[in-house]
């Protein structure tokens, strides 16, 4: 039987390794699962608004945390275009009193170009982006794309997280620069990667990966970090020298899992992987349904793709390709109610099972003897 969302933050939170990493599905909750991690380490900042650097116990990236920066498009002139910065604690601690605002652009370009320019107010309550092209003039006040506006903020808190560690490393508390981290034991960063290419989401992990193990484990600082990025799963897994990560996963019935998962991306958390498995679980509990059959086109279409077919049908067996194309584009393409409620016939449970076997048999998959 599952668990609540508030049993898996219990149990995140009683664990008590340096890093616990998670991997999951998009849609799965893990934002819902870091508000909660949230409530449950200090449960005094969602009854009253905490704006004392001091008082924090944890400190989290996800959602919310963009939702902290937002867009003055100048809509009578679309000329003045600035982001936002709602003023808390921590990016005054960064930008006022550690002056990181040029390590903060310089985390950002690594991540995105080196000609994107953000400029600071005198503040930092806002921040214009600028352009240079080539020889000529920058272009000024220009509106970056979302992906480059989550990379900024990632910089943001990366370059809090690096001052953070650099603090508590000290271990004797008398002898900080400060003693207003003195409370923090958590961070939880919830899928930093958005709209990063291969090459730049690597770097991103391999750099988060250092900044923890620069981290020394007596200062009580734990780490939970969840993705649905399989790559940047995977390079957290190698670079952290981790003994075992873990899966979250939402049932039907709307209560959660955490397995423990041993290996990298490759051996867990690839999504055919997870189609194969969820396919063969119902063909041996003999509990097909309607969604097997998107499932199961999904993983033909995924095979075709890797293997060079134009299309997904020149894998299906010749004598049933025309009856097997039209019962996985019935089932995948439902429009009409009567198709909504209408359950797989048995004649349909088994074609799911022959088509699976044969895709299986002929495409090479690995089989377990």
């Amino acid at each position: 039987m599952g668990k609540s969302l508030n049993e898996i933050a219990q149990e995140l939170k009683s664990n008590n390794k340096k890093v616990q990493l998670i991997y999951a599905f998009n849609g799965t909750g893990k934002t819902r699962l870091s508000r909660e991690f949230k409530s449950l380490v200090d449960p005094k900042s969602d009854e009253v608004e905490e704006t004392s650097l001091a008082s924090k116990k944890i400190l989290y990236y996800n959602a919310f945390t963009e939702d902290l920066f937002y867009w003055d498009n100048d809509l009578d002139n679309d000329v003045d275009l600035k982001l936002k910065i709602h003023p808390n604690s921590f990016t005054e601690w960064v930008f006022i009193e550690q002056g990181q605002e040029s390590s903060v652009i310089s985390h950002f370009q690594n991540y995105t170009n080196l000609t994107l320019s953000p400029k600071f107010n005198h503040n930092f309550s806002e921040v214009a982006f600028s352009f240079a092209r080539g020889n000529e003039e920058p272009t000024q006040n220009i509106k970056i794309s979302k992906g480059e506006e989550s990379n900024f903020i990632w910089s943001v808190f990366y370059s809090l997280l690096e001052q953070v560690i650099d603090v508590l490393n000290i271990l004797e508390p008398g002898e900080r620069e400060t003693d207003k981290l003195n409370q923090l034991e958590y961070v939880f960063i919830d899928d930093p990667v958005t709209s990063l290419d291969d090459n730049h989401l690597i770097q991103m992990a391999v750099d988060l990966a250092r900044l923890i193990k620069r981290s020394d484990h007596q200062n009580g600082l734990r780490f939970v970090i969840t993705t649905h990025n399989p790559l940047f799963y995977n390079v957290l897994y190698n670079e952290l020298g981790t003994k075992n990560g873990y899966m979250f996963a939402k049932n039907e019935d709307g209560s959660y899992d955490l397995d423990i998962r041993f290996g990298d991306s490759n051996k867990n958390f690839s999504y055919h992987h997870y189609l194969i498995s969820a396919i063969r679980q119902a063909i041996d509990d003999n509990k097909i349904e309607k969604y097997h059959f998107t499932l199961l086109r999904n993983l033909y279409e995924k095979a075709a793709n890797f293997l060079g077919y134009k299309n997904w049908s020149e894998l299906l067996p010749g004598d049933k390709e025309l009856y097997a194309s039209r019962i996985m584009n019935f089932y995948s393409h439902r429009t009409l109610l009567n198709e909504e409620i209408r359950e797989p016939t048995e004649p349909e449970k088994q074609i799911v099972k022959l088509l699976f076997n044969h895709l299986i048999d002929n495409s090479k998959f690995w089989k377990e003897v």
